[in-house]
């Protein structure tokens, strides 16, 4: 559904648990729509935790809350249209943060989605390449201490050319200083 013709992230949680025999994994997810086909992929999967942060309502309009997994394994902290990286970080700090180091995976895996940034055209939100860098240094922190710094990032939204280029900077930045 939507842009996504394969699951990148769900393929890559696969390929590491059955190649590498990572028992548990997370995915972080702040692209600005909501990851419908990781989060039913994982639903009744308690090896995989699933978070994210996305824009509500919008496309493709799940995300909410109250969606927890049967397993209390799906973390979602919607924003709204407008909201900015204080909010962004808000919302990881309080509720994707504590959950995803009390899973404390062998591995996370990174949905990095940059059309949350404030000129991308197919969202609302107002972040800023410094919220980019952020949000993957707190992964990494949570990485170095729950899986021995092992975290896989893939390439998820981000269409306004002239943010998107210095958003991946930001975040492989924050990746390559981990």
């Amino acid at each position: 559904m939507g842009f996504c013709l394969f699951n990148n992230a769900a393929i890559a949680v696969r390929h590491a648990q059955r190649r590498y025999g990572a028992e548990r994994v997370a995915i972080v997810d702040f692209d600005a729509h909501h990851g419908n086909g990781s989060q039913q992929i994982f639903w009744r999967d308690r090896t995989v935790m699933y978070c994210s942060t996305h824009e509500m309502p919008l496309f493709p309009g799940t995300g909410a809350m109250s969606e927890r997994g049967e397993y209390d394994n799906v973390v979602n902290a919607p924003l709204r249209a407008g909201d900015w990286g204080d909010t962004f970080r808000e919302a990881l700090d309080i509720a994707i943060l504590p959950r995803l180091q009390k899973f404390a995976p062998d591995l996370i895996v990174i949905s990095a989605g940059f059309d949350a940034h404030r000129l991308d055209p197919l969202a609302n939100l107002n972040l800023l390449e410094a919220d980019f860098g952020w949000a993957t240094r707190k992964i990494m922190e949570i990485a170095d201490l729950r899986s021995a710094g092992k975290a896989i990032s893939v390439l998820e939204g981000g269409y306004a050319l002239q943010s998107l280029a210095p958003s991946v900077a930001a975040h492989v930045t924050a990746l390559m200083e981990s």
